[in-house]
């Protein structure tokens, strides 16, 4: 679709206020005209442009979270998250796409409205079927396509409109070689006319194209609609041709494919086939069946298919009004309650299964599972949490999720579910106990010394009274976190050292032990104790490559890092943090990058490379804030190591030239930094236009693909074929790689992957 006219528009209003709401009805291009203005305008925002994506979030006081996770912004602190994406975004300069705000109008208008007096940077741009109505919004309403009219409209200008061209387009994908002809033309331009020019309806149509011819469609819409107006006359014109043509599409489907369609509904922000197989199964649809209704529901437009890296499957997923369509046809036929139970049931064992795994040598592969089914898992812990009678439930999923919590850089949200299930279920059990210390880890992550402190003796109250020496550990432990936090080093090195040898008697492995391991090796370097600290490190680091285990020992190199550059073996504590680095990188983890960094500035320091402590410090300072809370933890001693190495640095450099140097690293986009740190590439005196264009923006594998079928000049026909996807899937791609790397057209894409590509082979 060409759209010039509208985002010629939008562009002029976007760039005369500070909040644009586009709106309205299900299916008429909203969001794909929000991702284009957004990758024509990437290069005015230094900050970047994020598209937030809400139609899957259904708990509304976690959209501040998302919008935070969206932008990077992994806090760990206790304070409530608007509080901390206001103080982030307060000297931005960037534009946040909210996109299906409809179900949230009420929280992103009043996010809205506390952010953009502070920001004066910020931009939002919303897409919503209502206005948020917030002093000083402007609202554009999406029209439909241009309508062609077969009467006043010439064979040329007929063929080259924006309605007929999407619908050939689209049959093209299930008839090869359909095209527009003196024949067919009219009938197209009056199916479009019935359609109202609707894209979401034209394509819906177009797919019916593998079955009925353009004249068979186009009598079954007449039809379609005379039987509609008779019970809908109070619907808005465009409402109704909306809810004909899904009607229709409905209709056309099979008995088991309209089922199946209902069904997966439920699931949010898109799912496998293994859990399409697993949750949709039964009364009437067998398990065998279930890729043949995929695939058929594929073909008539209903379902998108989507690829994923790390090897994981192909994932499916429904148009928000599609979906909508579906809850409502599951809810009117008494089977929502039962299909959400299911669906509740199929991830808790996902989150089961990624506890049981997570400490072992397939430890990314779930890392980017879990990730992959953040929605979903949302889904889940908020049908527990408000429904009656599954509050326990919810309690032990939240819990099993621990480890995607912690490791994966999502703490205040598991601090959210944990919080909420706890308050929910107070009956004392060893479900509450598990929650319990694991909510105190995550306060204490968050500094939240006073929600740790009160937490930590129900957990061993219960254990001592029911004698399970295994919750004793835990218990043991956390304890001895909440005194290290409160530098009381003698009472936590006891502790420490207590739930050490009770886990090791156990048996018990997994990265919780990793962390007590690398807590009590800390102690003993605060209390001078560096040949007990070196002995836990290594004894901890051979008990994670024993299982192949990658993300603790990436932490727990750090902590034998910093005793080695206590006890002055400067060499031996560069390639551990380096190490470390690498497996936080992989990890996405924030905090381990900026805790490694910041260690690395400190080495480089005393090996007298004080240019280079300065630079990194500087990609240091660009880290902290993204993990929110005190940087280094509030740690005294480890806020003194940096005092001194900056110090230091001033001294030998100059201010002049030591700011500069800290400039360059602050000035670094995170692969650069990554490189820098790794002494795998130097910084560059200043940052290039590519590095601050694609800061934070990663192409994904698939896009990468995608992107170097662009610089081969195929169309999005053919890189559909080629790849074997949805049209709307690879033009969804082509659209998001414009948007990431702040490009308009697809030459200068091509342009950028070929430079890419000289650079990699010189």
């Amino acid at each position: 679709m060409d759209r010039r006219r509208e985002l010629s528009e939008i562009r002029r209003l976007l760039s005369a206020t500070r909040l644009l709401t586009l709106t309205g009805v299900g299916g008429v291009g909203k969001t794909r005209l929000a991702l284009r203005v957004a990758a024509g305008v990437r290069r005015a925002f230094t900050d970047g442009v994020w598209l937030v994506e809400l139609a899957a979030l259904q708990d509304q006081t976690l959209l501040e979270q998302t919008v935070a996770d969206t932008v990077g912004l992994r806090d760990q602190s206790a304070r409530p998250p608007r509080e901390v994406l206001v103080d982030y975004l307060r000297d931005k300069q960037l534009l946040l796409v909210l996109d299906n705000c409809e179900h949230l109008v009420d929280r992103c208008a009043g996010l809205a409205t506390d952010l953009l007096p502070v920001a004066p940077g910020l931009r939002i741009l919303a897409t919503s079927r209502h206005a948020l109505r917030v002093l000083g919004e402007h609202i554009f309403a999406v029209p439909s396509l241009p309508l062609p009219n077969p009467e006043r409209m010439s064979p040329g200008k007929l063929v080259g409109n924006e309605a007929i061209r999407l619908f050939a387009e689209r049959a093209t994908l299930v008839r090869p070689g359909f095209e527009v002809t003196t024949d067919n033309r009219t009938t197209l331009a009056r199916i479009c006319r019935r359609l109202d020019g609707l894209p979401l309806a034209i394509e819906l149509a177009a797919a019916r194209l593998r079955v009925f011819s353009p004249e068979q469609i186009l009598h079954r819409l007449d039809d379609r609609f005379r039987l509609l107006r008779a019970g809908w006359r109070e619907v808005p014109a465009r409402h109704e041709t909306l809810r004909a043509v899904v009607d229709w599409s409905y209709g056309q489907c099979s008995s088991a494919e309209q089922a199946l369609w209902a069904r997966v509904s439920v699931f949010a922000g898109g799912f496998d086939l293994d859990a399409a197989e697993t949750v949709c199964t039964g009364d009437g649809i067998h398990r065998d069946q279930v890729l043949d209704l995929v695939a058929g529901l594929v073909d008539k437009s209903i379902l998108i298919r989507e690829d994923h890296d790390h090897g994981l499957p192909a994932r499916y997923r429904l148009l928000d009004t599609l979906r909508h369509y579906g809850r409502h046809t599951l809810r009117a036929a008494g089977a929502e309650a039962v299909l959400r139970r299911r669906h509740r049931d199929y991830y808790l064992d996902l989150a089961e299964r990624g506890e049981a795994e997570w400490f072992g040598p397939t430890q990314r592969r779930v890392a980017a599972r879990i990730r992959g089914e953040h929605p979903n898992l949302q889904a889940a812990l908020e049908f527990c949490l408000s429904t009656p009678g599954e509050s326990q439930t919810g309690l032990c999923m939240a819990a099993a999720l621990f480890f995607y919590w912690f490791s994966c850089g999502f703490v205040a949200e598991g601090r959210h579910w944990l919080d909420r299930a706890l308050a929910q279920d107070t009956e004392p059990s060893r479900t509450r106990a598990t929650a319990l210390w694991r909510n105190t880890i995550l306060a204490i992550v968050q500094g939240d010394l006073p929600a740790a402190t009160a937490m930590a003796p129900q957990c061993r109250d219960w254990a001592q009274q029911h004698d399970d020496q295994t919750m004793l550990a835990y218990a043991l432990f956390i304890q001895g976190a909440v005194a290290w936090c409160s530098g009381d080093f003698r009472r936590a090195r006891a502790l420490l050292e207590d739930a050490v040898a009770r886990f090791d008697t156990l048996g018990e492995l997994n990265t919780t032990v990793i962390m007590a391991y690398s807590a009590l090796a800390t102690t003993a370097v605060f209390q001078g104790d560096l040949a007990r600290a070196i002995t836990l490190c290594r004894q901890a680091c051979a008990l994670c490559e024993q299982r192949g285990e990658h993300w603790a020992r990436g932490r727990m190199l750090n902590t034998l890092a910093f005793t080695e550059w206590t006890r002055g073996e400067v060499a031996l504590a560069s390639t551990h943090t380096k190490d470390g680095l690498r497996a936080a990188h992989v990890f996405h983890d924030i905090f381990g990058r900026a805790l490694t960094i910041e260690q690395l500035a400190w080495i480089a320091g005393t090996a007298g490379e004080d240019e280079r402590a300065a630079v990194l410090l500087g990609v240091a300072q660009q880290l902290w804030p993204l993990v929110g809370g005190d940087p280094l933890f509030g740690s005294s001693r480890h806020l003194a190591a940096h005092e001194t190495c900056e110090q230091q640095a001033r001294r030998t450099l100059g201010d002049r030239a030591f700011q500069a140097a800290f400039a360059r690293g602050a000035d670094l986009d995170l692969d650069q930094a990554i490189a820098y740190a790794l002494s795998e590439k130097p910084a560059p005196a200043t940052p290039t236009a590519t590095a601050r264009d694609t800061a934070g923006t990663p192409l994904t594998r698939r896009e990468r693909q995608v992107a170097e079928l662009v610089a081969q000049g195929l169309s999005n026909k053919d890189i559909a074929a080629r790849l074997v996807i949805a049209q709307r899937t690879a033009e969804g791609h082509v659209e998001r790689i414009l948007a990431k790397l702040g490009f308009t057209k697809r030459t200068q894409l091509a342009a950028w992957i070929t430079q890419q590509q000289k650079e990699r082979n010189p």
